[in-house]
């Protein structure tokens, strides 16, 4: 838990709970996971909450409150974006419901600040915030914390963002219907690690919500929702840490252009350890020696994957495949996180999201 996060689009972070299990590939190279079971493995928040492996360390599915931390936002004075359980995932299947109650009945009392919940148990959040006592299930609980009864009830919570990760398409075909079906006041999409590319144009679009019409035939109470509504933000980046995968830069491009013809923020957060077009980076070597130590790989047309064309490379198991004609060949070369910067094309995005009133047809 950090009162400051070096994460460019929060402020903060809070971990209540800690703790997670391993569910899709964008879950391989977890950062929380390796810090976990290596420089946090002996403190009590993170204690046994991974195994070791071959491949390092693994979460376990066990997770932990940390009923020491559960209060801290209304410690902090001074509004901020917040990014909930930045070390797990508030609806992880071993939470109990309890749990995740605690948490939105902290962040209804601290409503100066906003929250931002990020999962991959996009079914669960919809399941849970679709319930129709919760909103008088917070306010009790607030009773119970407070010994006052609450002054304001608002559904959806104003200071709440919900959103889900999305690493390639199939995760997004899976989770984005869910998100679009969960009342919230801001709902966004983090894709990043981005591991494929990814079409998400008919969430973006209030004119094409009923393209991606699954989530209509669930039948979920969505309080407070009179309308269908699309995405309000979009984040991506790519993947860094020393088993990073790269990332196609006709991925993230899309993605901009998509947000761009429907009007939706688009935060562009690091190519990661991979990068397209070297010689723009900063600090990078004249020497070809020197360039050479860099290992390099270029997306095949053909194989619709990845290749290593010099160096040292991790196991193919971490190859990328994907299919769309987005991907012409691309070389990449590995330079770091700090020198590949967060430049798309040469312009730093940073859009952020604002609650949009949609017209009435």
């Amino acid at each position: 838990m950090a009162d400051h996060s070096s994460i460019e689009w929060t402020d903060a972070t809070w971990n209540p709970i800690t703790g997670c299990s391993v569910v899709s590939p964008g879950c391989t190279n977890c950062y929380a996971m390796k810090l976990a079971g290596t420089r946090l493995k002996h403190i009590d928040s993170r204690k046994g909450l991974t195994r070791d492996t071959k491949a390092g360390p693994v979460w376990t599915g066990e997770v932990r409150l940390n009923r020491q931390w559960l209060y801290q936002p209304l410690d902090w004075k001074k509004p901020r974006r917040i990014f909930v359980c930045a070390h797990g995932d508030l609806f992880a299947e071993n939470v109990p419901d309890e749990w995740i109650l605690d948490v939105f009945t902290v962040m209804a009392a601290a409503d100066h600040h906003t929250y931002q919940v990020l999962t991959k148990r996009s079914d669960r959040m919809r399941e849970f915030l679709s319930r129709r006592d919760l909103l008088d299930d917070i306010y009790a609980n607030w009773y119970t914390f407070t010994g006052k009864p609450a002054e304001v009830y608002s559904w959806p919570l104003h200071n709440v963002w919900c959103g889900v990760s999305a690493e390639d398409q199939k995760r997004a075909d899976e989770r984005v219907p869910d998100l679009i079906g969960t009342p919230a006041k801001i709902r966004f999409v983090s894709a990043e690690p981005l591991l494929g590319s990814l079409d998400i144009a008919w969430a973006l679009s209030p004119n094409r919500l009923d393209i991606g019409a699954g989530f209509l035939t669930r039948g979920s109470f969505s309080p407070g929702l009179e309308t269908l509504r699309p995405l309000d933000w979009v984040i991506a980046g790519g993947e860094s840490g020393p088993d990073a995968r790269p990332m196609h830069p006709s991925w993230p491009r899309l993605i901009r252009d998509q947000c761009a013809a429907t009007g939706v923020p688009f935060f562009f957060k690091q190519w990661g350890a991979w990068m397209p077009d070297f010689e723009k980076c900063e600090n990078f070597p004249d020497d070809d020696a020197e360039q050479s130590r860099f290992p390099t790989c270029v997306w095949d047309v053909d194989k619709q994957r990845f290749e290593k064309t010099n160096g040292s490379w991790d196991d193919p198991e971490n190859w990328i495949t994907a299919t769309d004609y987005w991907q012409p060949e691309q070389p990449m070369t590995r330079i770091g996180k700090k020198r590949a910067g967060r430049l798309l094309d040469g312009v730093e995005h940073n859009g952020m999201p604002q609650y949009r009133e949609l017209p009435v047809s």
